[in-house]
Formats: structure tokens, C-alpha cells, sequence
């Protein structure tokens, strides 16, 4: 998995527990490609968003923690991702996957992709090819963060992305690319670089990192 998003290796799900209706929350288990993690499941309906909801299309639809939700009277409803919308960043829990060359984020049975135009993540359908694809194997540029400060998911995920964005423009080294996108002589010292980047600057932001 990539530096990007990774395994922040914390419970995401908690605070959503508590915000559901009836005897406990739905779930769904999302198992493909390894990422085996659990989602709110859709059609489900909550009083309130949890944790810190991103508003997209001017509030028709909130992202929270790699769900989705749409305004209901008196509440909210999980849905499917809709197509073609974009969010700022990606599930706090994701799985990397590579199919014709172009890296492609999963999570909750939903793909993105990288859109500079937009400076986001885009929802798209799933690839041609994902049927048959595998999830990019764990490498050493993976790291595990702790919040000192009680930071919540949402807020791990958004700095995690914040400093990667530091990191990659201070060293040029994108774990997300094939090789990081250096050369393959430069990729052992350029990764370095960039691990060392990276744990400054989420150091600075109060995580402990491993």
C-alpha cells in the first residue's frame, strides 16, 4: 500500500456506531483485494454524519470515513459513491491497486482516481481489467501513525495526504508511481528521503510514527 493513505493501522468505525438508529449498526465487510475492512452498509440510515463529513455538489451528498451519505428528512441515508464526484481525500483505509499502468484507490467497493485538474479524487466505475486485478503488495514505505492529540480519522487521513504533499516536493519520490517515479538507481536514496520527510512532518502535526 501506498505512503499516501496506507494503513493508518486505528479503528475508523467506532464514532459510527453510536450514530446509528435501531440495535446496532448494519455493516458490510469489504473484502476484495485484501482490504478486508468494515463500511456502513448502504441503505442504512443515521440522525447525523459522523466523524467530520465533506460536503460535495453543495451538500447533495457528505463523505465521511469512506462512506457516503445523502440528506434524508430528519437524517441521512448510505449510498453507493456517485460516479464522476470528487473528494479531497482519500478513505482513511484504502488499497492500491495497478491496472494499465494507472494506479487506481479502492475502498468500500468504490474506486478513485487522481484528478490534478480538479486537485482531488474522482469516484469512477470500475475499471476494465479490476476483475482480475490484484492489490499492490506492502512495501517499506508504509508507516503507522498514532494521534497524540486525539485526532480523529478524518483528520489523520487529510494529514497524512497534507504531508505527503510536502514530502513528494521536497524529494520528487511518489510512492503511489512505479518506482516512486525516479529512476530506478535514485528510487533506495529518494525513498529514504521521502520516509524522512514524512515523519517529520507528521511529527510536527503530534502523531507518533513507527
Amino acid at each position: 500500500m501506498s505512503v499516501c493513505g496506507g494503513v493508518l493501522a486505528l479503528a475508523a468505525l467506532g464514532a459510527q456506531a453510536q450514530q446509528w438508529h435501531g440495535g446496532g449498526p448494519p455493516s458490510h465487510y469489504d473484502g476484495h483485494y485484501m482490504h478486508n475492512h468494515y463500511y456502513a452498509a448502504r441503505g442504512g440510515f443515521v440522525a447525523a454524519v459522523p466523524g467530520t463529513p465533506y460536503p460535495v455538489a453543495g451538500g447533495r451528498y457528505y463523505f465521511s470515513g469512506g462512506v457516503w451519505y445523502a440528506p434524508r428528512p430528519g437524517g441521512f441515508v448510505v449510498i453507493g459513491a456517485p460516479v464522476g464526484f470528487y473528494v479531497p481525500v482519500l478513505p482513511p483505509f484504502y488499497t492500491t491497486l495497478w491496472i494499465g499502468g494507472i494506479p487506481y484507490y479502492y475502498a468500500n467497493d468504490t474506486y478513485y482516481t487522481w484528478n490534478v485538474g480538479q486537485n482531488g479524487y474522482e469516484v469512477v466505475d470500475p475499471p476494465a481489467g479490476s476483475d482480475t486485478a490484484s492489490a499492490q503488495p506492502p512495501v517499506n514505505d508504509e508507516l503507522f501513525i498514532y494521534p497524540q492529540n486525539g485526532q480523529t480519522a478524518d483528520q489523520q487521513a487529510n494529514d497524512k495526504y497534507e504531508c505527503h504533499k510536502w514530502a513528494f516536493s521536497q524529494t520528487g519520490y511518489d510512492p503511489t508511481q512505479t518506482a516512486g517515479g525516479v529512476s530506478a538507481d535514485a528510487a533506495s536514496g529518494k525513498r529514504d528521503d521521502y520516509q524522512r520527510a514524512m515523519r517529520a512532518c507528521l511529527e510536527g502535526r503530534g502523531y507518533s510514527v513507527r
